[in-house]
């Protein structure tokens, strides 16, 4: 058993641009986090399958073709339906400022946008999953 954060990143739709997903993937394990990347063109089924498989802390979603505001809340409510509430889900990519508070509201956590620096993703992230497992106990 590891208490290394575990970290499911994300490429959901049609969007064949992952370059920022690998860059941030790549953080998060020079962090000492145990990350997943699923590759491009994954469904809400696909990634919150491979999360519940993966036995996860954290989802990263990846998303530069608009579609956000459809699939993250997608992906969020299939992994509310298989138990998996503690689950930070969270991400980046082109994200308008107006569609962020509406994320927020329904659960989703922080989402960053290009040029974030990962610092501040893996500080994110640390704060976020080491909160959620204090609730656990």
């Amino acid at each position: 058993m590891t208490d290394k954060i575990r970290v499911l990143v994300a490429k959901p739709g049609l969007d064949g641009h992952d370059r920022g997903a690998k860059v941030i993937a790549c953080a998060l394990r020079d962090a000492g986090m145990e990350v997943i990347y699923t590759g491009l063109h994954q469904t809400p089924e696909m990634i919150v399958n491979a999360a519940l498989e993966e036995d996860v802390d954290v989802v990263g979603l990846s998303i530069l073709s608009g579609a956000h505001m459809t699939i993250f809340p997608a992906v969020l409510k299939m992994l509310k339906s298989k138990g998996m509430k503690n689950v930070l889900l969270t991400g980046g990519g082109i994200i308008p400022e107006d569609d962020m508070p509406k994320l927020k509201n329904l659960g989703i956590g922080c989402l960053f946008t290009p040029g974030a620096p990962t610092t501040e993703i893996i500080d994110y992230i640390k704060t976020e999953v080491t909160k959620r497992k204090k609730s656990k106990k």
